[in-house]
């Protein structure tokens, strides 16, 4: 019997596109439109209202809490820290050798840390290597990003997709016709034969063929250590010159003024750290008054220097007597660091952030795509991607880069954290793991198991805990669940099938498989892969009932083919990162990322069906 179109039908495949085309114009946060897509099912009583935030409580949601929580343990107990030293070891300083390596360990991590949460842990590890190697960053980091989306669907630890893939089935088999056989839920490994395979496949892709797909041009990103920094920053941001002390006389005309003031003066040199009495301090603050006596730590070439301190009757001296502690290269120096999707800092003027009053931090420059904002940059916006470049203490950049608002790229001086916790750190999450898979437990109380061990150890804290997780990604995730059941409890999921088959009706199993993929990843490409997941699921098991198809393989390979997103950068937030880092453009993106997207395709089409047939 043919379905016909509902005033209900219509208003969810009007939330639906409405929720694409707010998270492909960003007009709105993404995750204020899942709130918004929620409540609007709630008071339209799409979904009875009982259930309506139950996305909140569901298994993949604790789930993915737990894992991030983990995943900062591990972090926080020095894993990736030996990970750059195994790394090290078995590359012998050798590119190809190197990234072979960082790519393997990179996707054995993918298996059981979230994509993004991966991406920013090993930034700054690929970037000590590169540091310390010579072998140019922009030949690593797009391999490392690729592979931790190649092997993200290892397992249903880690990649969000696969792990909400159970709810949506859970709510499939509730509206299945009469007679229809239930759809199974996936186990944590059931998975893993399609994911070892991608993972493989990306592995040897870039092993073979990182020469021919990635730029040759010059890298200087290498040279990014705290020893190095004049010269690469001058050459990339013409950031020049070097840091001397202005001590401000009676006679100065900068005696009263704020600082924010002095670095309007023309030909002002950079202020990073000020000293008045005994209280000396990095970055100050823009409201900062300069009194008689205050001594100025500035950077600015030789001659600009001389001709500022003269018409400002002002002292100068190279030598660092009294901030030399601050400026101590093992205490403080200048960095580059990423803006994360996840980040806070989103959408907000460099001005608006006051980080030289929050956390000490001075901002010299903000780099995007191939433009360099160094001048008025208090008024620039930031965006996901951008590269800022900063002065400031070792300590303040870890406090700041702790809130994951930022993604330090530069190989800075780190205290290891708490060594001493790694048994525990290790304990813990293979004792999660080993609930998920030789116990009934759900998933998400064998990952919350792992995740209460490492609190009750001492691995984290509580507060530690919370910054961990992204709760951008679990209001997203949480909301966006209601949207996948009222598709399957109005009837629009099957409504969808059945115009498909419409036009598709006589091809075969592998053509409309291959189309389920094919809107997956594209829809993957402009929304999140759980935005794709949700939407394009109920509809691949209707298709799969309507045509006697295997509902399982049809729902795996529309998951799986969520993280089939290479062709852009803004495919997916791990990519999004490391493309200010690595200077990566559009091309180099379509370069590496239609061949793998061909490979990533194939595989699993085939994968799936060799497992189900």
């Amino acid at each position: 019997m043919a379905l016909t179109l509902t005033p209900e039908m219509i208003l969810v495949l009007g939330l639906v596109c409405f929720t694409m085309l707010m998270l492909v114009l960003e007009w709105i946060r993404a995750d204020m439109v899942a709130l918004l897509v929620v409540v609007v099912i709630g008071l339209t009583g799409l979904i009875p209202s009982d259930r309506v935030f139950n996305g909140f409580a569901g298994n993949a949601v604790i789930a993915i809490i737990a894992i991030m929580i983990m995943g900062a343990g591990l972090d926080r107990a020095g894993v990736l820290g030996l990970t750059a030293q195994f790394v090290m070891r078995m590359a012998r300083g050798k590119e190809s050798r190197l990234g072979l390596v960082i790519n393997s360990v990179t996707s054995l991590f993918s298996a059981v840390i979230p994509s993004q949460a991966l991406a920013a842990l090993m930034i700054p590890v690929t970037s000590r290597l590169s540091a310390r190697t010579g072998v140019p960053i922009s030949r690593l980091l797009l391999p490392m990003a690729f592979c931790i989306l190649t092997a993200t669907n290892t397992t249903l630890i880690a990649n969000s997709p696969l792990i909400v893939l159970n709810d949506l089935i859970a709510s499939a088999n509730a509206n299945l016709p009469p007679g229809a056989q239930t759809v199974p839920k996936f186990g944590l490994f059931s998975v893993t034969p399609v994911g070892l395979a991608l993972a493989v496949a990306g592995v040897l892709f870039f092993y073979l063929y990182t020469n021919k797909l990635l730029p040759e041009r010059e890298d200087e990103r290498q040279k990014v250590t705290p020893g190095r920094t004049e010269s690469y920053f001058a050459e990339t941001y013409g950031i020049v010159g070097e840091t001397a002390e202005l001590t401000v006389t009676a006679e100065s005309p900068l005696v009263g003024m704020s600082i924010g003031e002095v670095e309007q003066l023309h030909g002002a040199p950079l202020i990073l750290a000020i000293k008045s009495g005994n209280d000396a301090r990095m970055a100050p603050p823009a409201d900062q008054v300069i009194w008689v006596g205050s001594v100025l730590g500035v950077l600015g070439p030789r001659e600009e220097l001389n001709r500022f301190a003269n018409n400002q009757l002002c002292r100068l001296s190279p030598r660092m007597r009294q901030l030399g502690e601050l400026f101590n290269p093992t205490r403080a120096g200048i960095s580059e660091a990423v803006i994360p999707p996840s980040s806070r800092f989103l959408k907000q003027s460099v001005g608006e952030l006051r980080l030289r009053k929050r956390y000490g931090i001075s901002v010299l420059a903000v780099t995007r795509g191939d433009q360099v904002y160094r001048d008025d940059l208090r008024a620039v916006s930031l965006r996901t991607g951008d590269t800022l470049v900063l002065h400031s203490s070792w300590k303040a950049l870890q406090e700041v880069s702790e809130d994951k608002d930022l993604v330090v790229v530069t190989d800075v001086p780190r205290e290891e954290q708490r060594p001493n916790k790694i048994w525990q750190a290790v304990g813990f999450f293979l004792l999660a793991k080993g609930l998920a898979l030789f116990t009934n437990l759900d998933l998400s109380i064998a990952m919350m198991t792992g995740a209460i061990g490492m609190l009750l150890s001492g691995v984290l804290n509580m507060d530690e805990a919370y910054r961990a997780v992204n709760w951008k990604t679990i209001f997203v995730t949480a909301c966006l669940i209601p949207l996948g059941w009222s598709m399957d409890s109005t009837g629009t999921a099957a409504w969808v099938a059945q115009e498909v088959l419409l036009h598709l009706g006589h091809a075969s199993p592998w053509i409309l498989q291959l189309s389920l993929a094919l809107l997956t990843l594209l829809f993957s490409q402009v929304m999140s892969n759980v935005g794709a997941t949700v939407m394009m699921v109920p509809v691949a098991i209707s298709v799969a009932v309507a045509t006697g198809g295997n509902p399982s393989a049809y729902a795996l390979i529309v998951a799986v083919s969520s993280s089939n997103t290479f062709l852009l950068s803004s495919g997916h937030p791990a990519l999004m990162m490391v493309t200010g880092p690595g200077d990566y453009s559009a091309r180099d993106f379509l370069r590496a990322g239609v061949p793998l997207t061909f490979i990533v395709l194939v595989i699993t089409l085939v994968a799936i069906n060799l497992m189900y047939r």
